[in-house]
């Protein structure tokens, strides 16, 4: 029986490379991957039959300009969100959750 895999990471994974415009074999190589088998390793990746470790991952967040956290998040929404937030100065953040705080105790 196939092991089944919910998590969003190879969808956002992929969405991200595309959104940048680059191959799979582009994206290794960028990450250090050897040019032999960087689009293989990539694909294992998007196909979720292999998991980044943490430092790899960050290496493609960095790479695709998004934040690991894009990488789980299970909708369109909250993906875009993340990315978002991420683009926010800490000044700019600090305002939003006073923001999101003052209105939820209304």
């Amino acid at each position: 029986m196939a092991k089944e895999n919910n998590s969003p990471l190879p969808l956002r994974l992929k969405q991200a490379r595309k959104a940048k415009d680059i191959s799979q074999k582009e994206l290794g190589i960028r990450l250090g991957m050897e040019p032999g088998t960087a689009s293989a390793r990539m694909n294992q990746y998007e196909q979720g039959k292999h998991t980044p470790d943490y430092t790899t991952l960050k290496r493609m967040a960095d790479e695709l300009g998004v934040p690991v956290a894009y990488f789980f998040c299970s909708s369109e929404k909250s993906a875009r969100l993340v990315c978002l937030l991420e683009s926010l100065s800490d000044s700019e953040k600090d305002t939003l959750i006073d923001m999101l705080l003052t209105g939820s105790q209304k």
